[in-house]
């Protein structure tokens, strides 16, 4: 889902907990529900940030030399998703 389901679920619910006057309707509390969307947002945007820094980072510096002594050096940036639990 991402950062903007987050925060919509984040906005939506602070507006039913904070900006409506009529808390009861029916039986449902929009003042709970509001609260309930809020934390929901949170937890989902919690997650998206754990999950885009899970990801592996490496680098790779070689430094090579010629015949005449020039040396020539290459970087290497690799991002890969860590590896998927083992099977049970």
């Amino acid at each position: 889902m991402g950062y903007g389901g987050a925060v919509g679920l984040i906005v939506l619910g602070l507006i039913l907990s904070l900006a409506i006057s009529e808390e009861q309707v029916g039986p449902v509390n929009l003042g709970m529900v509001g609260w309930i969307l809020t934390l929901a947002g949170v937890a989902l945007l919690l997650l998206s940030i754990v999950q885009q820094n899970s990801r592996r980072r490496q680098s790779t510096v070689a430094t090579t030399t010629d015949a005449h002594g020039r040396t020539a050096t290459t970087e290497r940036h690799v991002e890969a998703d860590p590896p998927p639990p083992p099977a049970v």
